[in-house]
């Protein structure tokens, strides 16, 4: 990971070669980040699946979207280049979103959620109504929905692993269609298309402790539903009709828990699917984003 650098006054809207940067917020957490596209009007945040860091998002889907929008990828506190410990519940890495939004003096922003980062983007909409204008949640499930508590055997011995590999990958964010598969290989090919200034390996502190979150927010309580009467901000669900990690019903069920959602799910897809669709999925998110 590089050294500390301010924000670039003018972005780039190649995320292949985004700089890293780093923030230090009031939590006295340095996070790492890289920031592309326009600097006109509201960024979108994006936050990133279990495990993942800067370089687990696929730049073709990066890309498409900073041709519209400043996009901002981030590390969560201790995860890849950020310093700090990882937080082993939804609620702490919220506050960390937070912290960090603030620290970069984004007053209002968007938020892009992916996975375990869908479940983070509730709660900080939530806290912070007056500053999340939209929100888009991919592969989404609900606090204290039934059959949530944990993974299934065959999904957590895929990702779950010290090292997964690119079969056990793509066992989860791809189907097996031959379609599906040739979409799998060109994202792990782009997403490991950046040979310099690669972000941090997330360790496995970082596994330990984000699935501690997952469980802990999976714990039944339909009670919880109750909450999202509160994140009143338009709200786009997506998913891929095949994800194992945490199913299309997910989608629907939040969507009607929500008082203002859409929802679309993306044929012949899994947990990956805004990486195989991703021109299509970039274009319903910057289409939702217009919306007045």
């Amino acid at each position: 990971m590089d050294e500390p650098t301010a924000a670039p006054s003018a972005g780039t809207n190649k995320y292949e070669s985004a700089p890293n940067l780093r923030m230090k917020a009031a939590d006295g957490v340095e996070y790492a980040y890289r920031d592309v596209g326009p600097r006109d009007g509201r960024a979108l945040v994006l936050l990133q699946h279990f495990r993942g860091n800067l370089d687990s998002w696929d730049p073709a889907l990066i890309d498409a979207l900073a041709q519209h929008r400043r996009v901002i990828t981030m590390d969560y506190q201790g995860v890849g280049g950020s310093t700090g410990t990882p937080a082993d519940t939804i609620e702490q890495m919220a506050r960390e979103v937070l912290a960090f939004t603030v620290a970069l003096g984004t007053e209002t922003f968007d938020l892009l959620g992916f996975s375990i980062g869908s479940f983070v983007a509730q709660r900080v909409a939530l806290a912070r109504p007056d500053a999340v204008d939209k929100v888009v949640l991919a592969s989404t499930a609900p606090q204290g929905a039934r059959g949530m508590h944990g993974w299934a055997p065959e999904v957590i011995g895929a990702v779950g692993r010290p090292q997964t590999s690119a079969a056990e990958y793509m066992s989860v964010f791809f189907t097996a269609s031959e379609s599906s598969r040739a979409s799998g290989g060109n994202t792990l090919t782009r997403i490991y298309s950046r040979t310099d200034g690669r972000d941090v390996e997330t360790d496995w502190a970082t596994r330990l402790a984000q699935y501690d979150a997952v469980t802990k927010w999976g714990v039944p309580n339909t009670t919880l539903f109750e909450e999202l009467e509160g994140l009143t901000a338009p709200v786009f669900v997506a998913n891929g009709d095949s994800d194992p990690m945490i199913l299309p019903k997910y989608s629907y069920l939040i969507a009607g828990l929500l008082p203002n959602a859409t929802v679309k799910i993306y044929e012949d897809a899994a947990h990956g699917f805004l990486f195989q669709h991703y021109e299509e999925f970039a274009s319903d998110v910057i289409t939702f984003l217009d919306r007045e």
